[in-house]
């Protein structure tokens, strides 16, 4: 009997090999365990989404599939397969390796669903001494390795990077970009089942969420992914790269793909969208700027996030290098984003709350920049990220988290704390217009929450960051404000309630 995990379940993992142990005739077992619902306060749209997810995997495989809903995944093995052998591939998180690895009739498999194995990483790793584990190096390595976007033995176009080219502001008085809108899944008998299970486990007080449900705006089978991923392919990646890192108020997807909540549940594989968006530019269907962006995000920081997670190992979620310790408060935890009078971060955590998803630059220059301008525990922020998104899983969220959103591992991941004053804010978005606080205050009763948070962030951990060659010159900046003593009394004033 071989076991799919909650996030296995494309057609790559059931692919037979003898690493694995998988062979073609073996029955498969899916294990609905309700305590993993039980053990967060996840988003209901994310707990929708998985539940699902394998439900309509199951549907697809009918009666090679023993599907049970158990208690705990000990329970369901226990009645699917009494003491038994069983065979998995390799799980997502350090906790459900534990698991199984605590089950002497388990044998674990290698990792499926990323472009390189485990070993080979350690192995580059390993082989760069004291030098940082930077995620431009590895994605060289990985184009390299990969032959992805490249021409011989140089890269397309005959740069690595397109980062210039896709750093722009959004277009002013455009309230949405002028593109096709992304893939929506129709819901089905299986959605609604889900809905009403969830309704009646809450009803029960069997769990708890926070968030809205509803309608199902990610795919939750292979047929619905892959034609997510041609309709980015062929209508959203021409206009991908510019705008990658804008925001928009009226249009939180911009030209995004949505395609992470597909990848992270397994339903499509990374070589077959890389490939596709490498296809699109050979056609001259997408610009190579674009396609340099969205191969960047899955061969590159994809791919990097999965191995550091497992190459640092276990220790490194509880990185804590600035010795943040504030609890986060319970507006945030609630998702209260109607008593928040900050435009920007009012906006992105209306988004979450309806929908459990938002971009990369809303999550790491509004949510996660706020976290961190305020001192938050980052283990709680980090826990917050995988609860709240849909694409949310452990190994996501502990580098991007910890390392590039909290500064918490001191620089292994990053070359400098990623937060700013409003300024950045205003300039990469439109979302500072009718604000009542003013980007570039610090003081006073307009002052805006993160120039004023920036600042005293720089002020509060001025030992460390002055010597950061990346930070040298804004900690320098501290000796000349003038209002520096009245943005420390107005960081103490603010609290913890919402600005």
């Amino acid at each position: 009997m071989h076991w799919l995990f909650g996030d296995q379940l494309g057609p790559h993992f059931l692919r037979p090999s003898k690493d694995s142990g998988l062979t073609r005739e073996a029955p498969l077992l899916m294990i609905e365990a309700r305590s993993v619902l039980r053990r967060r306060r996840f988003h209901r749209a994310k707990a929708h989404l998985v539940l699902s997810a394998m439900r309509h995997r199951a549907a697809e495989l009918g009666d090679r599939v023993v599907y049970l809903r158990a208690d705990t995944y000990r329970e369901g093995l226990a009645h699917a397969a009494g003491g038994g052998p069983v065979t998995v591939h390799h799980p997502t998180s350090h906790a459900a390796v534990r698991l199984v690895r605590s089950l002497p009739q388990v044998a674990m498999g290698p990792a499926r669903g990323f472009l390189a194995p485990m070993a080979d990483f350690a192995a580059w790793a390993d082989g760069r001494g004291d030098r940082r584990l930077r995620q431009e190096d590895f994605y060289r390595w990985m184009r390299q390795r990969h032959d992805l976007l490249m021409d011989g033995d140089a890269p397309a176009g005959g740069r690595w990077n397109y980062d210039h080219d896709n750093r722009l502001p959004p277009p002013r008085n455009v309230p949405t970009l002028p593109v096709p809108a992304p893939y929506r899944p129709r819901e089905d008998e299986i959605d609604d089942e889900v809905r009403r299970d969830l309704d009646q486990w809450e009803k029960d007080g069997d769990v708890s969420f926070v968030g809205l449900d509803g309608p199902r705006l990610f795919p939750a089978t292979r047929t619905e992914a892959r034609t997510a991923l041609k309709r980015f392919v062929e209508h959203r990646l021409p206009t991908f790269g510019p705008y990658e890192d804008a925001m928009l108020t009226a249009d939180p997807v911009m030209s995004h793909s949505l395609l992470s909540a597909s990848l992270n549940l397994g339903l499509l594989d990374p070589a077959e969208c890389v490939e596709a968006a490498e296809a699109a530019w050979r056609s001259g269907a997408a610009p190579l700027n674009s396609v340099e962006g969205f191969v960047r995000q899955i061969a590159g920081w994809r791919e990097y996030v999965w191995q550091l997670y497992w190459y640092f190992g276990e220790d490194y979620r509880d990185a804590n290098v600035l010795r943040h310790t504030a609890e986060l408060p319970g507006w945030w935890s609630d998702l209260d984003a109607d008593d928040v009078r900050a435009r920007c971060l009012h906006t992105v955590l209306a988004q979450v709350r309806d929908t459990g998803w938002t971009h990369h630059i809303p999550r790491l220059m509004v949510l996660g920049s706020y976290a961190l301008q305020r001192g938050w525990d980052p283990a709680a922020v980090m826990d917050w990220f995988h609860r709240c998104f849909v694409d949310g899983y452990d190994w996501v969220m502990a580098p991007n988290v910890v390392g590039m959103s909290q500064y918490a591992d001191g620089g292994r991941t990053t070359t400098k704390p990623y937060t700013s004053g409003g300024a950045y804010i205003d300039r990469m978005s439109d979302l500072c217009g009718p604000c009542p606080y003013r980007p570039g205050d610090r003081t006073g009763e307009h002052a805006c929450p993160y120039t004023a948070g920036y600042w005293a962030f720089l002020d509060r951990h001025r030992a460390l960051l002055e010597h950061n060659h990346r930070t040298r010159q804004a900690v320098r900046g501290l000796d000349r404000l003038a209002d520096l003593d009245g943005v420390r009394r107005q960081e103490r004033a603010r609290g913890d309630g919402p600005p």
